[in-house]
């Protein structure tokens, strides 16, 4: 504990004497911010410093016409094998047992002769594009889908690269796209946090892959743990079963006005802020978070379209969290990495496509039979590929050449909805799946891109910190605008 916090308001500790000398270190960074988030809002009535500070969440226009408000992510944490979902290549089956002949690009493992897909392809829709028999359900959207074949990455390793899919950095502590998305846009639903991330434990990297960072710490994405089935058990800690909501909200009061003479006494203090908004936000959702959270409040013949596996039912809640007006879901696929198929890599993936291809079909299906679809960009993916080539064992490790080692340097992701192109197909990788060779797109590239959808360029929506202004997509990154409807 630190003994100045108690001194009596005519001390001053050092800090607060800086910010009261003339207009104040401290009042300069805020007026800073303040003025980037008045640039951000053209909501009428927020254009008001006082009131974004007091409603950091409060939903605001983006500086340009959006073609989507709302992003779910569907998260296949561990890095998806490319050319057995949605990158068909007949030239594995040719050189089946054999080296590549242009050679295995770096990985992280020694790597062998070409290892064919165990599933087959076949082409869907009218666009005719080619999707494994592990993914027949979301295939039948494929006129709605707009792959992107030619993504790639930095490092081959989870850590890294899932940091970069999510925060744009894979080695500093820099804040989710999530967390800048909610910064920016702020939420329709003051009930609800902004940004919520699904997932049955924690992925590679935990809390990290949802961090705010340097931005204010009301704009961190809100963890669910989907392992919990009852919404008393995934929402913990919102309801006092000791306490009434009036006897609670005259506790939080008291709290408040605790926390406004401490404010008043300091001046300001973001995570001071941060809490007192969680309070609230917390307070607010005892009613309408457990709602949206009961899946026993849909029809039957919905959650019968999802499904009764536990991402079906993560896809269903991230359905009812953006109709409630969340502005980003996250769906994990599981705890740790589970698409990491390093072994028996057909029946891993087989099981894992199970797990959620009917869900993913349904969501589709339900977000366009509510009018949904056009308004939500739904991301497919995962932080890197596979290689087409096997990973080979180490010695005196379990292990039977019947797996793909990470592949940072060619892969997939698809999108849907939200303004882009349905029935379309962007950029490939070479014959074999490997590298992405026509129309490359980096991470910085997507995140470009989804901003863009959003209404922001992604130059623009800045947050001076350490003295620089920072962006999600760093020093780089472009839209890229084939794919956009």
């Amino acid at each position: 504990m630190n003994p100045l916090e108690h001194l009596p308001p005519r001390f001053l500790t050092r800090r607060q004497m800086l910010r009261q000398m003339g207009t104040g270190l401290g009042f300069l960074g805020l007026t800073r911010v303040l003025g980037d988030a008045q640039v951000l809002s053209t909501t009428p009535g927020a254009s008001d410093p006082r009131s974004l500070v007091s409603n950091p969440l409060s939903a605001k226009s983006p500086p340009f016409a959006a073609r989507a408000k709302n992003i779910i992510h569907i998260y296949l944490n561990g890095g998806p094998s490319q050319v057995d979902t949605f990158d068909p290549k007949p030239a594995l089956n040719r050189y089946a047992g054999k080296l590549l002949p242009s050679g295995n690009l770096t990985t992280e493992r020694p790597l062998g002769a070409a290892l064919p897909s165990p599933f087959s392809f076949r082409p869907y829709g009218q666009s005719g594009i080619e999707v494994s028999e592990i993914f027949a359900k979301t295939a039948e959207h494929v006129d709605d889908l707009c792959f992107i074949r030619s993504m790639y990455a930095n490092t081959p390793n989870h850590e890294q690269s899932m940091r970069l899919m999510n925060c744009g950095d894979e080695r500093l502590s820099r804040p989710s796209y999530g967390a800048w998305i909610t910064y920016g846009l702020g939420t329709e639903n003051q009930n609800l946090p902004g940004y919520i991330a699904m997932c049955p434990g924690l992925p590679v990297s935990d809390v990290s892959n949802w961090r705010s960072a340097f931005l204010p710490g009301i704009y961190q994405g809100t963890h669910i743990n989907t392992k919990q089935t009852r919404p008393d058990q995934l929402l913990e800690n919102i309801t006092n079963s000791q306490l009434s909501r009036s006897a609670q909200r005259r506790q939080l009061d008291l709290l408040s006005a605790f926390n406004a003479e401490h404010q008043r006494l300091r001046g300001d203090d973001p995570q001071l802020e941060a809490r007192i908004q969680s309070f609230e936000l917390a307070y607010r959702m005892q009613l309408e978070a457990t709602d949206a959270f009961d899946l026993e409040r849909e029809p039957a013949y919905i959650r019968a379209m999802y499904g009764d596996t536990l991402q079906a039912r993560q896809l269903l809640i991230a359905r009812r969290l953006i109709e409630r007006g969340v502005r980003v879901v996250q769906c994990y696929h599981g705890d740790v990495q589970p698409w990491d198929s390093h072994d028996m890599i057909a029946d891993a993936h087989r099981n894992l496509a199970r797990d959620v291809d009917q869900g993913i079909s349904a969501l589709l299906t339900d977000l366009k039979q509510r009018g949904l679809f056009e308004d939500t960009l739904v991301i497919c993916g995962g932080e890197f590929g596979r290689t087409p080539a096997v990973e080979m064992p180490a010695p005196g490790t379990p292990g039977n050449g019947k797996g793909r080692d990470h592949n940072h340097w060619g892969f997939t992701v698809w999108l849907a909805g939200g303004g882009v192109k349905g029935g379309y197909v962007h950029g490939a990788t070479d014959e074999f799946g490997f590298r992405a060779v026509d129309k490359p797109v980096h991470v910085h590239d997507l995140h470009a891109t989804m901003l863009h959808l959003l209404g922001f360029d992604h130059e623009r929506l800045t947050y001076r910190y350490a003295g620089r202004d920072f962006r999600l997509t760093d020093v780089s990154g472009e839209v890229v605008r084939d794919i956009l409807a």
